[in-house]
């Protein structure tokens, strides 16, 4: 109990950071642009697991919504990142391997995933956007959350805390 209680805080901190860090966007071909979601993603694979993670994407992108933070392209791309790096970090224990799985995760998989939001909740006619016009923001903004992770869970790891994660 006291372990599911710590693990809980932990997402809700993250979540915080998360919907804090949105205020740190920047616009790219018509996306929002939010790296440090990519990297809440990341340390809730290596410190969570993949359904605290997914959780925890979940969550920060409906308050990022609400508050007129993000948009719901946010939503498929923060939670299959959330999920692809969760079950690379758990299943190998490898970083770097889990720093790709939230890039391919996020930016091939959730920029595709993107395309019949916009048609459905966004009201965009299919030929108006390419099936991949999110494809680069999403790289480009999840290349950036890998990026600022990698340095954060090095210095973790220097430090001697993540060893309490694993």
């Amino acid at each position: 109990m006291e372990t599911r209680t710590k693990k809980l805080c932990i997402a809700g901190v993250l979540v915080a950071v998360a919907v804090v860090g949105s205020l740190f966007s920047f616009p790219v071909f018509g996306s929002k642009c939010a790296p440090i979601q990519h990297m809440v993603n990341i340390l809730c694979a290596v410190m969570l697991g993949p359904w605290y993670g997914v959780g925890a994407a979940f969550c920060a992108s409906l308050i990022r919504n609400l508050l007129g933070l993000g948009s719901l392209m946010a939503f498929p791309g923060s939670m299959l990142g959330a999920l692809l790096c969760g079950i690379a970090f758990w299943k190998s224990r490898n970083i770097p391997l889990t720093l790709l799985a939230e890039v391919f995760g996020t930016g091939i998989l959730g920029g595709l995933c993107a395309y019949p939001v916009a048609i459905l909740f966004l009201g965009m006619q299919a030929g108006e956007i390419a099936f991949y016009a999110y494809v680069i923001p999403f790289l480009v903004s999840t290349v950036g959350g890998a990026v600022i992770s990698a340095v954060l869970l090095g210095a973790l790891k220097n430090t001697g805390v993540l060893r309490a994660y694993r």
